[in-house]
């Protein structure tokens, strides 16, 4: 028998939490599986149809690592069925943040998702966000040449957050020093 984690009831999806979302004027949500949740692909498939119908913001949703089921985490089948649920963006893991997940693999699902005018997104939410700046590069360099819209990195660092470095990290890989420093200064009154 398997632990499973109890979730809240604001964190599991129902009518009433994404209604609330869309009075606290939130623009997007997650619709994912944590470690030891049990939540399926298929209870995602239906949490987006649910989430398309009542909440007015982005639908993000994926499984980030098996989270306690015993099924693939990234499975071509379930793409199309989150995009045709109504998902905006796929969230996938990370090539090499889980087992067996390599890059081709990774690239193969980027390019579904985008010719199904999807956004993919990549994430590191395994605890390794916490891991040295070139295992970060190593993630951010990866998801890029697989061809990933977005780049995730969880919140084991400090504070519930990764670490600034590794999101200094991730940033300089991904679209080098100028762009990374312009964005840190700019206002957010732009």
């Amino acid at each position: 028998m398997e632990n499973r984690v109890e979730i809240s009831r604001g964190r599991n999806i129902s009518k009433e939490v994404l209604l609330k979302l869309n009075e606290l004027g939130m623009s997007f949500i997650l619709i994912t599986g944590n470690p030891g949740v049990g939540v399926t692909n298929d209870a995602i498939v239906e949490s987006i149809k649910l989430a398309k119908k009542y909440f007015n913001g982005l639908i993000i949703a994926g499984k980030m690592n098996a989270s306690g089921v015993d099924e693939p985490v990234i499975s071509m089948r379930y793409i199309k069925e989150y995009i045709d649920a109504g998902a905006d963006v796929i969230s996938l893991p990370a090539a090499g943040s889980c087992p067996g997940i390599s890059e081709a693999m990774l690239s193969e699902a980027c390019a579904y998702i985008k010719s199904r005018g999807a956004l993919s997104l990549t994430t590191v939410g395994t605890s390794q966000e916490g891991s040295d700046v070139h295992t970060i590069r190593s993630f951010a360099l990866s998801s890029k040449r697989a061809g990933a819209d977005i780049q995730y990195l969880g919140d084991a660092g400090i504070c519930g957050m990764a670490t600034p470095e590794a999101i200094l990290a991730l940033s300089i890989a991904i679209r080098g020093k100028r762009h990374t420093y312009f964005k840190m200064a700019q206002s957010i009154k732009r």
